[in-house]
């Protein structure tokens, strides 16, 4: 098992003079954690499955990459345990830039919604509200970046947000 080396932990956010903006900050909070997380982990540790269930680090961050695009970009998804898997010509660099581009997209389609009880912008689709939609992201970007802590501490021992 590698030494494990900590890093500068990031507090939780203090935002929340309203609940728009305890949401997002938290969500944001997440996202970052989970794509410092992942950056500059090696290869080819970064795709191998450290647990039986297949789960690797950057198959992580590109699942969480297509739940923002369904979420927030309307994208349709056929296939959610394909979206577990990287391809083999992403390199990690990729993935993280990607998923940031993401958030980013993401982001500005949130900067839009003011009501909180209205359903998010996904023109020919079923739509939560936005905040279901930022309950859920808050949820399943919590739960991966989770997964991911442990992955990553069991490759190089790095360990903290």
């Amino acid at each position: 098992m590698p030494t494990t080396t900590r890093r500068r932990d990031t507090p939780p956010p203090r935002t929340g003079r309203n609940e728009t903006e305890t949401l997002r900050g938290f969500l944001d909070y997440l996202r970052t954690s989970i794509a410092a997380k992942v950056a500059g982990a090696p290869e080819p540790q970064v795709r191998t499955a450290a647990v039986p269930s297949g789960t690797n680090l950057l198959g992580l961050l590109t699942h969480l990459t297509f739940v923002e695009r369904s979420m927030f970009l309307g994208d349709n998804v056929t296939d959610w345990q394909a979206t577990f898997r990287a391809a083999p010509t992403d390199t990690v660099a990729d993935v993280v830039a990607r998923y940031r581009r993401t958030v980013e997209r993401a982001n500005e389609v949130l900067d839009g919604c003011t009501d909180l009880g209205a359903p998010i912008p996904r023109p020919g689709r079923a739509a939560p509200s936005v905040r279901w939609a930022l309950a859920h992201m808050i949820e399943e970007t919590g739960r991966h970046a989770g997964h991911a802590d442990i992955l990553r501490e069991l490759i190089d021992g790095a360990a903290g947000r």
